[in-house]
This record gives structure tokens, sequence and C-alpha cells, in this order.
């Protein structure tokens, strides 16, 4: 049985990568997930495009909330996605 977690427990976020390219994830430690892609042993795609830095995050409620609007961050375009981490995006 799962727990529900707290709105705190689930992030969605976005990496610039050291190529100028853009990394979508989830995580429920952003710390420490942060720090795996910093050391080379995140995700493969971030492997070879090091440094990575943040540049956005949101909060979801559960996992699958989390992966639902991972999804729906990864089908926006290159400029959708650059307004989103400039704030520029309703919703």
């Amino acid at each position: 049985m799962e727990f529900l977690q707290n709105s705190q427990d689930w992030k969605v976020y976005i990496l610039r990568c050291g190529d100028g390219t853009l990394y979508t994830g989830i995580t429920n430690n952003l710390v420490k997930r942060l720090r795996a892609h910093s050391d080379g042993t995140g995700a493969k795609y971030t492997r070879s495009r090091l440094p990575v830095t943040l540049v956005y995050q949101e909060e979801a409620y559960t996992r699958a909330d989390a992966s639902r609007r991972e999804a729906e961050i990864k089908r926006l375009s290159r400029k959708e996605k650059d307004k989103l981490i400039e704030g520029k995006v309703e919703g």
C-alpha cells in the first residue's frame, strides 16, 4: 500500500545541460538527485552533458501527478519550455 505524500515530497524539475539542452525529470529528493546528476551518476542523458544547472522546479502531490506533469512538459516545444522557465506561462 502506497501512502499519500505531501506536496513537498515530489518535484518536477528541468535542468539546463552544459550543451544548452534541457532535461526534465521527477524526484522525491531534489538535493540528492541534483547531486547525482552533477556527479555524473544521474540520468544517462545528463552524464555526457555536464555541467547541469537547475532552472525550474514545481511541486507535485503524488508520484503519479509528477509523472503526468513530466510527460506534459516533455511534450512542450523548446520555446514553450523556455517560457515556462522564465515564468511567462500561466497554469
